[in-house]
């Protein structure tokens, strides 16, 4: 039986090993005539300063990460198009990526496969903060690829 697929979620955080994964995604939509989802998720964890662990209270550089990823995902979209998938949306979100990528998002959008890279953390940061890929292989609801 062939499985079909109709609604594709690939998250991106720009390395190279999440755009070989969206390469991989782009091609399963064009076969299977899917949307394509291009996601990448803000941790706002990122922007804590050392003692209170407060988040920039201006949000000037909340608000330039915010406008820098938009504007990546809309690089994407572009060569996306390009490519032939003329079905496709980016999305922004702010959270914590393991779940937003394995649970909020697919629920919101009906997501029916997740393609994604192995991981875009190196040896150490995989140990301190835990690989997203890993968390999502094991609690996501729908298909789950990982593309290499």
């Amino acid at each position: 039986m062939e499985q079909q697929y109709k609604n594709i979620l690939v998250p991106v955080d720009g390395s190279e090993i999440a755009e070989k994964a969206l390469e991989t995604a782009i091609e399963i939509a064009k076969r299977n005539e899917a949307h394509l989802d291009i996601l990448n998720v803000i941790e706002l964890k990122q922007f804590s300063v050392s003692y209170a662990g407060m988040v920039d209270t201006n949000g000037d550089v909340v608000y330039q990460t915010f406008e820098d990823v938009e504007n990546y995902l809309e690089e994407l979209k572009e060569e996306v198009i390009k490519r032939g998938q003329r079905d496709v949306s980016v999305h922004v979100r702010f959270g914590s990526p393991r779940t937003v990528i394995a649970q909020e998002f697919p629920n919101d959008h009906h997501t029916d496969m997740i393609v994604m890279g192995p991981t875009g953390l190196n040896p150490v940061e995989r140990v301190l903060v835990g690989a997203v890929t890993d968390y999502v292989t094991r609690v996501a609801a729908c298909d789950v690829m990982i593309a290499r």
